[in-house]
């Protein structure tokens, strides 16, 4: 998962290039407790435009952060809508509802993501991976034969404690490598080793980034996005 670094802000207004939306949406991000999820508040009057455009921009704001600048999910943020405003239906005497000139849904869907990922890149995001607090026991021979593999796993294990003749280690490992730490333990214990783990808790991920494959749009590359985006609309017209 992804966690803010900072807070970021950033608006794009209708009618005003690069915009080609006919919506304008303000997003502020915001670290927030861990644990918290992703809070979504108004900063504008909530009769400042129709229910539905608001509904709009929350629900593709908890949809977009589903892939973050890594492709991983942000987590535990605040987001508030900082702008609006919208072109109010549009149509001609005795003619139907004129949607080129009226502003829909649709526009603020599409807009949405170009804003809170831009808010995004300003606030910065560090990828996190979960940890696991584990519980080991271990003929007290073959503990020479365990620390080393633990260290290769990236496991932090506290001091051990002597229980008959097994020893017990208790430490945190990255949950990416309980599942080689349980191929390895038979054959370092003979197959007398017990693991123990459960979830504890999220760290920043050392060395490189890791980074997921997009499954979205991509608009953190905003002329591709676009051409999606307008290529999935017309296929619907």
């Amino acid at each position: 998962m992804e966690r803010l670094d900072g807070a970021g802000a950033a608006v794009e207004i209708m009618n005003v290039e690069p915009n080609p939306f006919l919506a304008t949406v303000g997003l502020r991000v915001e670290p927030g407790p861990a644990g918290s999820g992703t809070v979504f508040r108004l900063g504008v009057e909530l009769g400042s435009m129709p229910y539905a455009f608001f509904a709009a921009v929350e629900e593709t704001v908890r949809q977009t952060l589903r892939q973050g600048l890594a492709g991983w999910q942000v987590l535990d943020c605040t987001v508030t809508m900082t702008r609006s405003g919208y072109a109010p239906r549009q149509s001609h005497a005795h003619a139907t509802f004129d949607k080129s000139m009226s502003s829909t849904g649709r526009d603020f869907r599409h807009l949405t993501p170009l804003v809170l990922m831009s808010a995004l890149r300003q606030a910065g995001t560090t990828v996190h991976e979960p940890m696991h607090r584990f519980h080991l026991e271990v003929p007290a021979d073959a503990y020479g034969a365990v620390l080393p593999a633990l260290s290769r796993l990236r496991a932090v294990p506290r001091a051990p404690r002597q229980n008959g003749h097994d020893q017990l280690i208790d430490g945190v490992v990255p949950a990416a490598s309980v599942h080689r730490l349980e191929q390895l333990l038979p054959g370092l214990t003979r197959g007398e080793g017990v693991l123990e783990s459960e979830f504890d808790h999220y760290e920043p991920v050392p060395g490189p980034v890791p980074r997921r494959p997009r499954t979205d749009d991509d608009p953190l590359h905003r002329k591709d996005y676009l051409l999606r985006v307008e290529r999935r609309v017309r296929s619907l017209a």
